[in-house]
């Protein structure tokens, strides 16, 4: 009885939670008047939050129970994102753009959006390039203006940033249809196929499968991966993929080459790899595999475009503060003069991807995989919460909930500017360290744990039980 009342009000959370993040795409709130989506934030995550804690705390949700929520959870959720147009990042533009352009027959790092010899082309996508009248202006949150054009692209004047495997998608993405509402529905089927692949990880492990809620009911997927339609979720999907044949032991070589697509999407994945190379037997297999897939990746556009395929990178780089230091929000209370934290943080996360390499749980490469993408972002503190994307995976396989602190630093960051970026992740420094603490003291706020077995029997294990008892007790007919 206690069961179904736990699992009733779970759902009735969840509904609530689909409500909430249904108004908060339709409430108005965009990147450019973010005024009413910080109320509905707050809502979605005490909503989500509560439905967690209710699945997880104690006795937690029976399996069966929360293995269907889980998954009608994470449909729903991520079908909220579907009502809008982006509402708070415009990089889906640039994914329809980059397919139409490799449609063309032309490389995507070749030419800038605004560049003449594109003209043609951008005559035939008044979605992302709106018609305007002379020396009208362009306004909108997600328009810019550039070289006399009004554009939904950001950055118009730069070439692309995204790596191979991320372009191969902008054309499968060009090929279905090439508009922002196939891309959002992508990224729904992706986010869904992410908390089906953990659900059966967990399932592998005797984990509870509650524990994949942390992805699936998170209203940061429902935003970043479905909404704004981020291609990051692509990279987590292969990345756990690769986990998953990485902890087998026994495919080093399909484990390497889905490290390496995932690393070819968006390059945040690299830093999982660290984690499976604990297990010594097949490590250079791994290793070259992922080496040579994503070096393959970038054959056909080095060939067209040469060291033109950085792109964007060392831009960005420069842009964010990272080239001279300023981004390193945490690494900046170090009495390190500020030129020299982008070597002390690539020193820091060296080791840390070293000591997993070395002293890595082989049976859980997913352990050491959150550890250094975690140390990593803390060390870069990215004003873009969806680089957590990632990160929310891991600690859903590992069930680590002190993590969550990470994306929320980060879209502080995103929303108010680097005003409390400090802040922001000097908290979730402390979450993730008092969760560590609390974790090797106690049960961990009486959260049911990783790598143990529901404690309730099947109903057919406790028929079983029931017949054993019976059979041995006084009176038994058996032999024996």
């Amino acid at each position: 009885m206690v069961a179904k009342l736990r699992t009733l009000a779970c759902s009735a959370l969840l509904l609530a939670l689909v409500l909430a993040l249904a108004r908060t795409f339709t409430g108005g709130g965009t990147l450019g008047r973010p005024g009413p989506l910080h109320g509905w934030y707050l809502a979605d995550g005490l909503l989500f939050a509560s439905a967690l804690l209710l699945a997880l705390l104690g006795r937690g949700l029976p399996e069966r129970a929360a293995r269907s929520l889980v998954l009608l959870g994470s449909a729903a959720v991520t079908a909220t994102g579907l009502l809008a147009p982006p509402r708070t990042s415009d990089d889906v533009y640039r994914y329809v753009w980059d397919g139409q352009v490799q449609a063309a027959g032309i490389s995507p790092y070749a030419y800038t959006p605004v560049d003449p010899a594109l003209a043609r082309l951008r005559a035939q996508a008044p979605a992302l390039f709106p018609p305007r009248a002379a020396n009208a202006p362009c306004v909108g949150w997600d328009l810019h203006h550039a070289a006399q054009i009004c554009t939904h692209i950001n950055r118009p004047t730069v070439h692309t940033i995204y790596p191979p495997v991320a372009e191969i998608w902008f054309l499968l993405l060009h090929t279905l249809g090439g508009t922002v509402r196939v891309a959002q529905l992508l990224g729904a089927l992706l986010a869904v196929g992410v908390t089906a692949v953990l659900l059966r990880m967990l399932r592998a492990r005797r984990a509870p499968a509650a524990w994949a809620g942390l992805w699936a009911w998170c209203p940061g997927v429902a935003i970043w991966s479905v909404n704004d339609a981020h291609v990051d979720t692509l990279g987590v999907l292969l990345a756990l993929l690769g986990l998953a044949a990485a902890a087998s032991g026994r495919r080093p070589g399909i484990a390497g080459a889905l490290l390496g697509a995932a690393t070819a999407v968006k390059l945040i994945p690299a830093v999982v790899v660290p984690g499976t190379l604990a297990r010594r037997r097949g490590r250079l297999r791994l290793t070259a595999a992922a080496a040579l897939t994503f070096a393959v990746a970038y054959l056909p556009y080095v060939a067209a475009s040469g060291l033109g395929v950085i792109g964007f990178l060392p831009g960005y780089l420069q842009q964010e503060g990272y080239d001279q230091g300023g981004r390193f929000a945490l690494l900046a209370l170090l009495p390190v003069p500020q030129a020299r934290l982008g070597l002390v943080a690539a020193v820091v996360l060296a080791g840390v991807a070293l000591a997993v390499a070395l002293r890595g749980d082989p049976e859980r490469p997913w352990r050491g995989a959150l550890t250094v993408t975690g140390t990593a972002l803390l060390l870069a503190t990215p004003s873009y919460p969806w680089y957590s994307l990632l990160l929310l995976a891991l600690a859903a396989l590992e069930c680590r909930w002190e993590w969550l602190g990470v994306p929320v630093a980060g879209l502080l960051d995103y929303l108010y500017e680097g005003d409390v970026r400090q802040p922001a992740y000097l908290a979730a420094l402390g979450l993730v360290l008092a969760g560590s603490v609390w974790r090797s003291r106690s049960a961990g706020f009486g959260f049911r744990r990783a790598g143990r077995p529901d404690p309730r029997p099947s109903p057919a294990a406790a028929r079983a039980a029931g017949t054993a008892s019976s059979a041995s007790a006084p009176g038994s007919t058996r032999a024996g």
